[in-house]
């Protein structure tokens, strides 16, 4: 075996005898013969000969992968030795008596787990509150209103109908005149400086507003420029909210209307996501801690597969947003660091987990299928489906895994409790 300047790196030779070769070849095509469908010949009635002119190339190929990658197998086992991806076969000599090829292929490393009782990590508290609960009512009665024409003035919160004529050093441009365009205000839907123009208008009213597009502004002709639109307002439609109701409640899916229990799931359901946004913090933050702590060489052959990856899977979202990819360049370096990451991770979640024994026990799993199910309107079929085929368990047995992980962490490192708000903790 050789090593290379890459330490991870080593090369075998791989020897397959011609006569075993031959014999495995022969054997496919004869089996073959009393199958294959040609032109010409009755089924199981094709000349040997034929068939070899015919599936001759392929069969000898698919052959020797099968010799190369079953005696590779026995030559790293028998050297104890743990693959990284798959390895590269090179020809080095096709001799009477045997095919030798040269096998380049990459071991996983040595973890050495580094020290995170020196890592300072944020722990956020925060408590749902009635108010949390009232302010998401009121946004659930905002998605079930309705517009409706009043007599005032715009405000923001209203939807406006409105002409507008954009012009740039007095001369009209591309795409800076409409008519019939529904805005709501405060939304952000438009330039900023024109909603906050229309605020106070009313319907008939003309007025004129000067806005400044942003230097990054999509449209590189009007970008960082000053434009002055002359906007009409032809309509004012003030939002109607639901009252909270025996009806509003049954929207929500509770069959008897009872507003009490809608308040009920949205604190469960509240409380359910300032729990998640807790542990994803938290874990976030051991996952760096662990990165930062420990030093470890990356088989090149794993990142290369996980950038494949990555990039396969934005193409596979491109194309669910109703993209068409096929003419779209994805290269797979724009996720070298991403890829580095997941890798390092993975081997250190690895290691981390088999040292102290922070596999993920059963009830574990189930209560993480559980916790998932109760986002859906009946949990205990979602449970069910899940445990009707184990491999659809494999997302919750990593999650169990990650809290244990994370569990481990917290024990070792300096955790300070921060109190944050609901705002701060959600992001927004």
């Amino acid at each position: 075996m050789q090593m290379s300047e890459n330490s991870l790196e080593r090369r075998i030779d791989v020897t397959v005898p011609v006569a075993q070769f031959n014999q495995e070849v022969m054997k496919r095509l004869q089996k073959l013969a009393h199958t294959v469908k040609l032109h010409g010949f009755r089924p199981g009635k094709v000349p040997l000969k034929v068939v070899a002119q015919q599936f001759g190339p392929q069969v000898r190929q698919e052959v020797l992968e099968k010799e190369l990658e079953t005696r590779f197998g026995h030559a790293v086992r028998e050297q104890s030795l743990t693959v990284a991806g798959f390895p590269r076969f090179e020809a080095k000599n096709e001799g009477e008596e045997a095919l030798v090829f040269g096998a380049t292929f990459e071991i996983y490393p040595e973890v050495a787990l580094g020290d995170i009782s020196p890592a300072s990590i944020m722990r956020p508290i925060y408590e749902v509150t009635a108010a949390d609960v009232d302010r998401t009512l009121e946004t659930l009665r905002k998605q079930r209103g309705n517009f409706a024409p009043v007599d005032r003035a715009a405000m923001n919160g209203d939807q406006v109908d409105i002409d507008f004529t954009g012009k740039i050093d007095n001369e009209p441009f591309e795409g800076g005149t409409a008519k019939g365009v529904a805005v709501v205000l405060g939304e952000g839907g438009m330039i900023a400086g024109f909603e906050s123009a229309i605020v106070g208008m009313k319907a008939g009213e003309t007025k004129s507003a000067e806005v400044d597009f942003p230097e990054d502004y999509h449209g590189r002709e009007v970008a960082g420029k000053k434009a002055v639109f002359e906007i009409t307002v032809n309509r004012v439609e003030g939002l109607e909210l639901p009252e909270l109701d025996e009806a509003f409640a049954k929207s929500l899916g509770i069959e008897d209307g009872n507003m009490d229990e809608v308040r009920s799931e949205i604190e469960a359901n509240l409380k359910r996501e300032v729990k998640r946004r807790i542990q994803q913090r938290l874990k976030d933050q051991v996952m760096q801690a662990l990165l930062d702590s420990t030093r470890i060489e990356l088989p090149r052959s794993l990142v290369e597969m996980e950038k494949h990856r990555l990039a396969d899977h934005a193409r596979q979202d491109l194309e669910a947003r109703g993209l068409k990819t096929k003419d779209i360049p994805i290269p797979t370096d724009m996720f070298e660091e991403q890829a580095n990451r997941r890798v390092a991770l993975g081997l250190i979640l690895s290691e981390l987990v088999k040292r102290h024994e922070l596999h993920a026990k059963p009830e574990q799993i189930r209560a993480a299928v559980e916790e998932f199910a109760q986002n859906y309107e009946h949990p205990e079929e979602v449970v069910k489906w899940h445990y009707a085929e184990p491999s659809r368990l494999n997302q919750a047995e990593s999650f169990a895994l990650e809290e244990n992980v994370v569990a481990w962490a917290l024990a070792q490192a300096r955790v300070e409790d921060k109190s944050v708000t609901f705002e701060e903790l959600m992001g927004s």
